[in-house]
């Protein structure tokens, strides 16, 4: 296998799961704390927009390196 090709599915499969744990983390702190619906939402709209710069850095480094952009 190429090491590209390993490196690119274990970053795509990593991060996946690194997202999946924060998610965790964050229903567990907002359970904890006893947030409330609108303090878990907050909590969980942030981790979102994190999770979507994440998707949106990776399309646009695509466009960049296909030469669309």
């Amino acid at each position: 296998m190429d090491p590209v090709l390993f490196e690119e599915w274990m970053m795509t499969g990593l991060v996946t799961l690194l997202i999946i744990f924060m998610g965790f983390i964050v229903w567990d702190l907002a359970k904890k704390s006893k947030a409330g619906r609108f303090g878990s939402f907050i909590l969980f709209f942030v981790l979102g927009l994190g999770v979507a710069a994440f998707i949106i850095k990776s399309v646009v480094i695509g466009l960049i390196e296909s030469g669309a952009l």
